[in-house]
């Protein structure tokens, strides 16, 4: 089992910045491809952006390429998730998920896909 905690969510200003971390427990968690998803009321939950477990392989949905950017430090357990130029259709629930995997470089972009969530942390943007 693998459990997963984010945190670093809130209010921000449009255009301001905020770094959500992941921390894992549990397993091995260099083991794992990682990735981040957002949930707003009514919607489905989608991709925001993936690392994979080895050099740093790296995905992001469109709609956020340029502003954020995904990182992970083994030796602390923990993903990251800058967020820059943050606008009002970024806010939600952020969530973090793992999924084992045997291919260091892969990087996946499917909810389906991944086996371990953690609960998520809101994050708010104002106008």
């Amino acid at each position: 089992q693998v459990q997963l905690v984010e945190s670093g969510g809130g209010l921000v200003v449009a255009g301001g910045s905020l770094r959500l971390s992941c921390a894992a427990s549990g397993r091995t968690f260099s083991m794992y491809a990682m990735a981040w998803f957002r949930q707003t009321p009514h919607n489905e939950r989608e991709f925001v952006g993936g690392i994979s477990w080895r050099g740093g392989r790296t995905d992001y949905a469109d709609s956020v390429k340029g502003r954020f950017t995904i990182s992970r430090d083994d030796g602390k357990n923990t993903m990251y998730l800058q967020m820059n130029s943050l606008k009002s259709e970024d806010a939600a629930v952020y969530y973090c998920a793992s999924k084992r995997v045997t291919n260091p470089l892969a990087v996946f972009t499917e909810r389906i896909e991944y086996e371990y969530w953690g609960r998520g942390t809101q994050v708010t943007v104002s106008s």
